[in-house]
């Protein structure tokens, strides 16, 4: 998948949230405790973090980041201090804007191939941009739903985030936070605006796609956003999805696969 247009397209529709909320921040019911400024520095943060590390090609996390921040930060969030209310402040909604940018550009000039530091098994400019699209995508339908105007994700980036989500970010999450071994669930995903089924398997501290003909215990239908959007925490199961089977192996997955 090219991430590149995915990401601009996921970024604009972000800054377009944020600008139409910015006479007064509204709080981001997906992110508790935050406004729509402290999502804004939020991913604004992430942005420049790795404008910093991809344009430097750093084998290892750096010491510090140079954020670029402007001289006059009245408004902006301040650590340890969220919610942060008021309006959003402009030159926090373009410093963020020049910050995506930046980063857009660089995914879209450098191999995907490219090594560079990451928290991941896959140390490329790849992961990253993969990382960054699904991630903006998120923020992005953070934003609209905290406006009330939550629009779904891309088709085929949902279809590729639940991907990512079992191989990549599910065994990151578990083994940040210690989660407790499975005992041998089968849970089964199957997209209801596609042929996509993905099963999962915990197994002790091991979780694994399996062959989806692989008997399961309980099976959740729904588009391919709403199921990407489930296991980001976003959306409830009872709300916009249909559940096959025992409820309790589907309510015990947030426990072996913790939110973060």
């Amino acid at each position: 998948m090219d991430y590149v247009p995915h990401f601009r397209r996921e970024i604009a529709a972000f800054e377009d949230a944020v600008r139409r909320s910015a006479d007064a921040a509204p709080p981001v019911p997906s992110c508790p405790g935050w406004s729509m400024s402290d999502l804004v520095a939020h991913l604004g943060n992430v942005h420049r973090y790795l404008i910093h590390l991809v344009e430097h090609r750093l084998a290892a996390p750096p010491d510090r980041v140079d954020l670029n921040v402007p001289t006059d930060t009245r408004g902006w969030p301040v650590a340890g201090r969220t919610p942060t209310h008021g309006p959003v402040p402009t030159s926090l909604i373009d410093w963020f804007v020049d910050g995506a940018a930046r980063l857009a550009e660089l995914f879209d000039s450098r191999d995907p191939a490219e090594p560079v530091w990451t928290w991941s098994q896959d140390q490329t400019v790849g992961f990253w941009a993969r990382m960054q699209t699904i991630e903006a995508a998120v923020h992005r339908w953070d934003a609209e739903n905290a406006i009330d105007a939550p629009q779904p994700v891309d088709s085929d980036l949902a279809a590729d985030a639940i991907e990512q989500n079992f191989t990549v970010m599910a065994p990151f999450r578990r083994a940040r936070t210690q989660a407790p071994p499975g005992l041998g669930e089968r849970i089964r995903l199957r997209r209801t605006d596609g042929d996509d089924v993905w099963t999962v398997a915990f197994d002790g501290d091991t979780i694994e796609l399996i062959d989806p003909t692989e008997p399961r215990h309980v099976e959740l239908r729904g588009t391919a956003s709403d199921l990407m959007l489930f296991l980001w925490h976003r959306i409830p199961a009872d709300e916009l999805l249909g559940v096959v089977g025992p409820r309790a192996v589907l309510d015990r997955y947030f426990t072996l696969v913790p939110p973060m």
